[in-house]
């Protein structure tokens, strides 16, 4: 994708155009069906990745849950798209870990196939920037980064010019999941949360009060989408393997997520819990 010029304020220089290849090819419908599904072959979250980031053995909360209603509840994922989840995305230094850990890409893709398996209405938050957005007056710190490495660049809102496999794209495999002619693709959040995209108009007018809630980053992204879907009225339930954080120095953007998580959402699941109640609400 060519980027426009114009780099963040106090940033240093736009690095040379990263060639975002597309590393992860579609399998085949029934195959991948069947594994994500059933949870038998796709990729989870490691070993290692669940007994650091178990849950306490004595909890000091109290346990609540959702119940899905298949006639109220719908599968939002938030940005999945290849700057953040492809090898090749400009964000991969410091999410891919977490993403790897947690089999982000798989569990996903098996959120996908299990909510249209079963009707589920699924929508999509995407994060898109635009050359004029880059003339902001004053960002945050991850705004300001986000910018300088011209992350989810567009060439406009109204045409697609640089867009097919760009770090705005969505990965290959969801695709033909999102582009099906049935997903809700909302207008584009430029921060974190969606106060100004559609998402909740979207959600409401379709009758939808109970989300399952997915995707990237967990600290950022995920969690602003989590609070705001709260504040206007919805039960949320997050997967908690469906969504993955940046490892920096300041600290584990993931496990920061998965407190609040645990203290602010109605529920917190797995991915196979989430396919199976998915599966079993139909």
């Amino acid at each position: 994708m060519q980027h426009d010029d114009h780099a963040c304020r106090g940033c240093a220089a736009a690095p040379e155009q990263v060639n975002l290849p597309r590393r992860r090819l579609l399998a085949g419908a029934a195959a991948t069906g069947a594994a994500a599904l059933t949870g038998a072959q796709a990729a989870a979250a490691t070993p290692e990745a669940r007994a650091q980031y178990a849950d306490p053995e004595t909890p000091g909360l109290p346990a609540i849950d959702m119940e899905i209603d298949p006639a109220r509840t719908a599968l939002v994922v938030v940005d999945p798209q290849v700057d953040f989840l492809d090898e090749g995305g400009v964000a991969w230094g410091v999410v891919g870990e977490s993403v790897s850990e947690q089999g982000v890409v798989d569990n996903l893709e098996r959120l996908f196939i299990a909510a249209k398996a079963t009707g589920m209405p699924v929508v999509v938050s995407p994060h898109y920037y635009y050359p004029q957005d880059h003339k902001w007056q004053f960002e945050g710190t991850l705004e300001r980064v986000m910018h300088g490495i011209h992350m989810f660049d567009r060439n406009g809102p109204l045409n697609l010019e640089g867009f097919e496999g760009s770090g705005a794209d969505w990965m290959p495999q969801y695709k033909k999941y999102i582009e099906d002619g049935e997903t809700i693709v909302c207008s584009p959040h430029k921060v974190y949360g969606p106060e100004q995209n559609d998402l909740v108009l979207q959600l409401r007018k379709i009758g939808i009060d109970k989300v399952i809630l997915a995707g990237m980053s967990a600290n950022l992204c995920v969690e602003s989408h989590m609070r705001e879907l709260l504040e206007t009225g919805f039960e949320v339930a997050v997967v908690r393997d469906a969504t993955a954080g940046a490892k920096v120095p300041e600290g584990d953007g993931y496990l920061a997520a998965l407190i609040n998580f645990r203290m602010i959402a109605n529920a917190v699941w797995w991915t196979d819990e989430a396919v199976t109640r998915i599966t079993r609400g139909a």
